[in-house]
């Protein structure tokens, strides 16, 4: 990978250009979608919106603050299903509930596509105690999330052969964007002071993260929101907030942040103040319709969030200059 900082310039303007334009001009001309998509995550649907353009009429099935662990689809749900010419979903149990609506949809001969079971092996993180398992939240490291575009694209050109271009102009805007977006994030997170540079959050959703750039992440829970945290695993985490210093921990939008809440109560108790550094998006993105709505502006509010609470030098705003300040 090139340079980032010898990048970023040409990159930030690749990525203005981008969001200046509206996605049926970046796709060459507009066309009444023809194409039925269903995306089960924002995530996914995310890049099948920005990739398909105006060809596709996108369905996003679980909306902001829905955690796709415990999703449990419905009748309606599986009719959607049917009804799509091409269904794009995680995988990797990310959606564990809905497998048995996956496979009907399958039967029924419309393709179904597991996006980031169809990574690289080498993309994936299989952490230590998972059986084998690998970790489903890859759209926690843009580079890996970036090569699930390349699938989403591929996929999108098979269901619709007269749009490949315009799928491959898309593809690469986005593959721009996302790589200026990245490059910051490393230089962002790198900021902060080496002892604060801990992410402590209410599950295990953040191990891509911390592969991509470099900070320890601590969950209350497991890779799932069904697993339980135990009285021990709080208990452990409140002394290592304390003897460490760590300043800030953090809930996610789509988690209860009752155990988040017990860490900072638990270190209040020994003498060592710590804050809430904010709300991150895990498993779900922002509203529709916002910037933190998108794939790029969820990675853009965590590092962000992040970097700002724990000591490290980020802008206000965000990388992009655009993130909800006021909401914050």
């Amino acid at each position: 990978m090139p340079d980032a900082k010898r990048l970023f310039p040409t990159r930030r303007g690749l990525l203005m250009a981008a969001l200046a334009l509206p996605v049926a001009a970046r796709a060459g001309h507009a066309q009444a979608a023809s194409l039925r998509v269903l995306a089960t995550t924002a995530m996914i649907g995310d890049l099948a919106r920005r990739i398909g353009g105006g060809r596709i009429a996108l369905t996003v099935l679980m909306g902001e603050g829905v955690d796709p662990h415990l999703y449990k689809p419905t009748r309606q749900d599986v009719a959607r299903l049917l009804q799509s010419d091409l269904v794009l979903y995680s995988g990797l149990l990310l959606e564990g509930q809905m497998t048995d609506a996956f496979e009907r949809v399958a039967r029924s001969g419309k393709p179904v596509v597991a996006v980031a079971e169809a990574l690289p092996p080498e993309a994936l993180l299989v952490p230590e105690g998972a059986n084998g398992q690998p970790d489903p939240h890859a759209w926690m490291d843009p580079r890996a999330w970036s090569q699930a575009a390349n699938i989403i694209a591929a996929r999108l050109a098979e269901a619709d052969p007269a749009g490949r271009v315009a799928f491959e102009n898309n593809l690469a805007a986005l593959q721009a964007e996302l790589a200026a977006l990245d490059g910051w994030a490393a230089r962002a997170i790198a900021s902060i002071p080496a002892e604060r540079r801990v992410l402590v959050t209410a599950h295990d959703a953040f191990g891509y993260f911390s592969r991509r750039y470099g900070i320890e992440v601590l969950g209350i829970q497991g890779l799932s929101t069904e697993s339980e945290a135990g009285l021990q695993q709080i208990e452990r985490l409140v002394a290592l907030l304390v003897e460490r210093r760590i300043p800030a921990v953090f809930v996610e939008s789509s988690v209860s942040d009752r155990n988040i809440r017990a860490l900072v109560e638990g270190a209040r108790a020994r003498g060592h103040g710590v804050v809430v550094g904010g709300a991150l998006f895990s498993d779900a993105m922002g509203a529709p319709g916002t910037y933190e709505g998108t794939y790029a502006g969820m990675i853009d509010h965590n590092v962000t969030t992040i970097v700002r609470a724990l000591g490290g030098d980020a802008p206000e705003a965000g990388f992009a200059g655009r993130l909800a300040v006021a909401s914050r």
